[in-house]
């Protein structure tokens, strides 16, 4: 089956990405945990964001579009990436998750794919 998981980070470790002092150790977790799963064989796709200033924001309220560029307020976590694996079962998805270095800084949601049937 196929879950999305979906990492938190604070801004902090969004900092970290661009300090020649700490993108070394920052990127290196990431590229070990990326690394794991591509042995596995169980990344079906998956992405890093850029941070939260780059964002827009889109509503459409009373029969007009809102847009809103970044940066927003501070939230304790933003989104800083995304995978979809293609694992057996929801533990082992967990166990990815909690694999992963966003979990030890901010946290990591776990959600199953909608199975292509269920569209429409």
């Amino acid at each position: 089956m196929q879950y999305m998981i979906i990492f938190r980070e604070p801004m902090a470790e969004f900092d970290k990405r661009e300090d020649p002092a700490q993108q070394g150790e920052y990127w290196g977790a990431w590229g070990a945990y990326i690394g794991a799963m591509r042995e596995a064989g169980i990344i079906v796709k998956g992405d890093g964001l850029l941070p939260p200033a780059t964002a827009t924001i889109v509503r459409n309220r009373d029969g007009a579009r809102l847009i809103e560029d970044g940066p927003f307020p501070d939230v304790k976590e933003q989104l800083g990436g995304y995978f979809v694996i293609e694992v057996p079962d929801l533990d082992a998805a967990i166990d990815w998750a909690g694999r992963s270095p966003a979990a030890l800084v901010g946290s990591v949601e776990v959600r199953p794919v909608m199975p292509a049937d269920m569209l429409l």
